[in-house]
């Protein structure tokens, strides 16, 4: 799993989402702008994280098992079973 840079600053995040609550469109392949980097956070549960680029990869994400999203990078996720999680969005520091 990648790790974030450590020059990158929290500047908004989602409400909490379940696995009924989930937006479709978390569900399917989704990317976040260029410049954007994205931690998936599960607080209870699990959660398939699937990233389909530069090729498949799948990362079975917990609690204590944060998913990083790369900048424009092709993913989606999967609830297995009941699960609790948000996603908090980080862009680098201003100059």
């Amino acid at each position: 799993m990648k790790k974030m840079p450590e020059n990158l600053v929290s500047y908004s995040r989602t409400s909490e989402f379940s696995e009924d609550t989930v937006p479709q469109g978390l569900l399917r392949g989704h990317q976040t702008k260029e410049g954007v980097w994205a931690k998936i956070v599960v607080l209870e549960g699990e959660l398939l994280y699937r990233m389909l680029e530069p090729e498949v990869e799948e990362v079975m994400l917990s609690p204590g098992t944060p998913g990083v999203v790369e900048p424009a990078w092709l993913h989606e996720v999967k609830p297995k079973g009941q699960v609790r999680f948000f996603v908090e969005f980080f862009h680098a520091e201003a100059p």
